[in-house]
């Protein structure tokens, strides 16, 4: 929903919220990492756009039926702030993000969250430190992203209210994935978490700022095969089994738009997070 500091959320909670809960509230705060464009004086711990290194004997990413994947970030594992997330990300190496943006068939193919096959769509490689990788030209037809260097900001998320590990806590008879009767449904609340920073931004970890409704609910959907209701028992549970690895706004600097003002999302099992099992991430987009 949005990102700020602890004691910024808990001085806003205590102002609109019940005392236990706003204590509540504050305790379901996840840590991020927001990666910024021009912001600070610290090192670059990522970059949008450019080309990627990869070592020799790893393949370009692609679609098969439709084509390479179009490279979109890359981030600095190493680079990152110590201790800043609650998620296992590689302490090393150099993750890399792919996509298949549309530059190959004017838009046709969408990668699709419900849709299985089209998951080949979105990749997620973790480069090894020590693996000596190199710059890989661009395959042709696609045009690469221009370079923006990102750097990288700890910070802490709050989730909407409805989203299900929210609303597990606050209202957990009410329906699924709705607004509900507590006053962190009410409209002040809302709009003064709202007004902390409402921008979508490049983040890694953390709760997932949507541009629509909660994408866990997309992705542990897509997970049970697009089967159960949308209120079935099953989602409640399986959202719980996923959290966000990283997103990636649309982003003037580097070319970069997604939809209308959309955002890409890759989520993962902490499981596979830890095995670095990063062929198991899933992916969903949103725009406006």
């Amino acid at each position: 929903m949005t990102h700020g500091t602890t004691a910024a959320f808990r001085g806003l909670a205590q102002q609109h919220l019940p005392a236990q809960a706003a204590e509540q509230w504050v305790g379901l705060l996840r840590p991020g990492v927001r990666l910024e464009v021009g912001v600070g004086t610290g090192g670059t711990a990522g970059r949008l756009g450019g080309l990627p290194r990869l070592p020799a004997g790893v393949e370009w990413p692609t679609w098969e039926g439709h084509g390479p994947l179009s490279f979109i970030a890359s981030v600095d594992c190493a680079a990152l702030p110590a201790d800043s997330l609650d998620i296992a990300l590689p302490t090393n190496g150099t993750l890399l993000f792919f996509y298949f943006d549309g530059q190959l068939d004017d838009g046709d193919a969408l990668v699709l969250a419900d849709d299985p096959d089209s998951q080949a769509g979105a990749r997620v490689l973790h480069v090894p430190a020590g693996t000596d990788p190199e710059e890989r030209a661009t395959p042709p037809g696609l045009t690469p992203y221009p370079v923006v260097h990102l750097t990288a900001r700890p910070t802490m998320t709050a989730a909407e209210p409805w989203h299900p590990r929210i609303q597990q806590t606050f209202a957990p008879q009410a329906p699924f994935g709705h607004r509900y009767d507590h006053p962190v449904c009410a409209q002040p609340f809302l709009d003064a978490v709202w007004d902390f920073d409402g921008d979508v931004g490049h983040q890694l970890g953390g709760h997932a700022h949507p541009v629509q409704n909660p994408v866990e609910l997309e992705i542990a959907h897509a997970a049970l095969d697009g089967a159960p209701a949308w209120d079935d028992p099953r989602m409640r549970d399986e959202v719980g089994r996923w959290v966000l690895l990283a997103q990636f706004d649309s982003e003037e600097a580097a070319d970069m738009m997604w939809g209308d003002c959309g955002a890409l999302y890759w989520l993962i099992r902490p499981e596979d997070l830890t095995a670095h099992r990063f062929d198991r991430a899933k992916f969903t987009w949103q725009c406006g």
